[in-house]
């Protein structure tokens, strides 16, 4: 009976320790089982995969042979012993074909029966991707830190540069203050409401008020203050209605007022006006304009008695001349016919500059007004040999004008398409009538002007330098003249030109 007993406990033992192997070498985990003294006495498939040494290689070898640090193995054999277990020490594995393989030892003690230290298990896992992971992780960790790092130095570097823009801000506005305020000219500044924003203290002192009576105030308040009534006249329903005006405020103060749009993003965000003190340039121009006008007239009388007295000794009544006399003669008539011609134009140009120019305007045929302009050059026309065509409206063209103002400027144009255009040219002159207003045009096959000489054609004194080329004589008035006269009328006058191809002019007369 005890025998058999016996035999059964025998029977379990072996298949308890088949069935302790078959789990060893099912595990994925690589298990070693070592001796007190540190020999490797087996190891599971797991091992044999990891290490790619056979079982029987690796038993009866110290546990040091598959590691890299020898000495470390034997210290971790050493606490095993002490402490009874080990968790997560990173060792170097070395496989049979020589590759390092990083791994995660855990260990724990065995004992008998009795508890007696009898070696221990060890179990390895790889971290290879782990390591690689950290590695990784380590990288990254590293290449956000400079990531922070330079952030951090850029953010410094960008608050440095804010405080010193910030700086640079405060003292280009106390420097704009500095100017605005020692400014020889009024500023005022409205914003997009309508309201006095700012206001100088020169500007204060033109109109005659203090800034904190008028700051904030609006448009229409303002209005009850005596001197703002001529600025804000200026203005329409809150927006600009003139460029540039001029305001008078008695005899002793004359202001030239500017508006300007203030934009910003192309949004209007307020109005600018500019009041810059013109007395003194009035009065110059009043005291210039009464020294032209007293020496014309002075002059004119002495030329009137020496062309009549040319125009009687030419008739002969002072008795018969010779030829060479009566050449003499009628050159020193020519010349005087011309600055008689000249102090003409001085004189309206005196009446332009006083606002007198104009006389009273009528009713009046425009296409008569041309025809007679045309019938005064007829002889040069002819002498030059000249194609002329003028185109005229259909029905009668009814304007209210001073005709005799109109008559010289359509002459002033004729007149240079002549003198500009050389023998066997032509000339074309065209009258339309549209619902608002009648258009001049008068097109010649002349000279042209020269492009960079365009912006001063009607300016007192102009004359084209290829002109003075061929034509020494005249006054560079007539244009000048020309525009003044179509502007008091409501008129425009404009040009297009090419240097040696000729010019056309045009203007315009409300009806």
């Amino acid at each position: 009976m005890e025998d058999e007993k016996f035999q059964i406990a025998k029977e379990d033992l072996e298949d308890l320790e088949i069935y302790i192997k078959e789990f060893s070498d099912f595990l994925p985990l690589a298990v070693c089982s070592v001796n007190p003294v540190g020999v490797i006495i087996n190891v599971n498939k797991a091992t044999e995969d990891l290490t790619s040494y056979a079982s029987l290689e690796l038993v009866g070898e110290p546990m040091s042979t598959i590691f890299l640090d020898k000495n470390k193995v034997e210290e971790i054999e050493k606490e095993i012993a002490n402490k009874g277990s080990i968790h997560g020490r990173e060792l170097i594995l070395i496989t049979k074909d020589k590759k390092e393989i990083p791994m995660s030892v855990s260990a724990s003690i065995r004992r008998d029966r009795e508890g007696s230290y009898i070696g221990y298990f060890m179990g390895l896992t790889n971290i290879t991707e782990l390591k690689k992971f950290q590695e990784g992780l380590e990288e990254k960790v590293k290449e956000r830190t400079k990531e922070l790092e330079d952030s951090k130095k850029s953010l410094i570097t960008t608050l440095d540069e804010v405080k010193e823009a910030k700086g640079n801000a405060e003292e280009e506005k106390n420097k704009t203050l500095s100017i605005i305020t020692n400014f020889t000219d009024g500023l005022l500044v409205f914003d997009k409401e309508g309201k006095l924003s700012l206001i100088n203290p020169q500007a204060e002192i033109f109109l005659n008020v203090k800034s904190k009576d008028v700051i904030e105030k609006s448009i229409v308040d303002l209005k009850t203050i005596s001197f703002f009534e001529s600025i804000i006249k200026i203005f329409n329903d809150g927006t600009e209605s003139a460029a540039k005006q001029e305001l008078f405020f008695g005899k002793n103060l004359i202001l030239d007022a500017s508006t300007v749009s203030i934009v910003r993003r192309e949004k209007k965000i307020g109005t600018l006006i500019i009041l810059h003190n013109i007395t003194r340039e009035k009065a110059i121009e009043r005291m210039k304009s009464d020294f032209v006008s007293l020496t014309a007239h002075q002059l004119r009388t002495p030329l009137a008695g020496i062309k009549w007295a040319l125009k009687l000794l030419l008739k002969g009544d002072f008795g018969e001349i010779t030829e060479e006399q009566k050449k003499f003669a009628e050159e020193m008539s020519q010349s005087t016919e011309k600055m008689i011609s000249l102090i003409g134009n001085l004189l309206d140009i005196t009446k332009i500059e006083e606002g007198r120019y104009l006389f009273e305007k009528v009713s009046s045929d425009m296409e008569q007004v041309i025809l007679s302009a045309i019938s005064l050059y007829k002889e040069e026309i002819k002498n030059k040999k000249l194609k002329i065509k003028f185109q005229k409206p259909k029905n009668v063209v009814k304007v209210k004008i001073d005709a005799e103002k109109i008559k010289l400027a359509v002459d002033n144009l004729l007149d240079n398409a002549i003198k500009y255009t050389n023998s066997g040219g032509k000339l074309e002159l065209e009258l339309s009538c549209g619902i608002k207003e009648v258009e001049f045009k008068i097109k010649d096959s002349g000279l042209g002007i020269p492009k960079s000489q365009q912006e001063r054609v009607f300016s007192k004194f102009f004359r084209g330098e290829n002109i003075m080329k061929v034509q020494t004589e005249g006054t560079g008035l007539g244009l000048f003249i020309t525009k003044n006269i179509i502007e008091a009328h409501g008129g425009k006058i404009w040009f297009d030109s090419k240097e040696g191809k000729g010019t056309t002019f045009y203007f315009t007369l409300p009806i």
